[in-house]
């Protein structure tokens, strides 16, 4: 199937959301690689397959649905009470979603084709708005990408532990594979 112009939307019905995470310092064996996933959020496309740069996306993401899939790595394996501590750390130290309780993303320029595509747009976390560029494509029914986040833009202190010797690489990767719902 290849896509057709029109607005669409999408969320965790039709899709996943998943951010991966990386490991660093000199303590990095003692920690986990983390493929997060988050859990509430939904999306709005507009495509126009004729003139791409008028096309649009928007997604917003609650900041506190991120569950910790899975973890890699480590002296021992991810227990579910480690995972519930990260998700805690995620929230109140990390993203402060009491305060700010959304991320954003918006669009500002897309081009490209339905194979290949790249979207500048900006992105919100913690209250501060950055430029970000998401690379994507449509394979059969899908809509598959990735972005790659700079936590320290945004002023997010990578996390660390054992006094800074295992530490959160500041780089993150998003990546998404949804379905596109057409809006009736």
């Amino acid at each position: 199937m290849s896509i057709t112009a029109g607005s669409y939307t999408f969320g965790p019905d039709s899709g996943r959301l998943l951010i991966h995470t990386t490991r660093t310092g000199l303590g990095a064996k003692a920690g986990h690689d983390l493929t997060i996933e988050v859990t509430r959020w939904s999306g709005d496309a507009t495509i126009d397959t004729a003139a791409p740069a008028n096309s649009s996306l928007a997604v917003e993401v609650d900041a506190g649905s991120l569950e910790v899939r899975t973890g890699t790595g480590g002296v021992k394996p991810l227990t579910d009470s480690d995972r519930g501590e990260i998700e805690r750390i995620i929230r109140e130290k990390i993203l402060n979603t009491g305060r700010y309780p959304a991320i954003t993303f918006r669009s500002t320029r897309v081009d490209g084709t339905a194979e290949s595509f790249h979207i500048e747009g900006d992105l919100t976390i913690v209250g501060v708005t950055r430029l970000v560029t998401v690379q994507g494509l449509f394979a059969a029914d899908r809509v598959r990408g990735s972005a790659a986040i700079v936590q320290s833009r945004w002023g997010i202190r990578p996390y660390s532990a054992l006094f800074g010797a295992l530490k959160l690489s500041d780089e993150v990767e998003v990546r998404f594979d949804v379905g596109l719902a057409a809006k009736d």
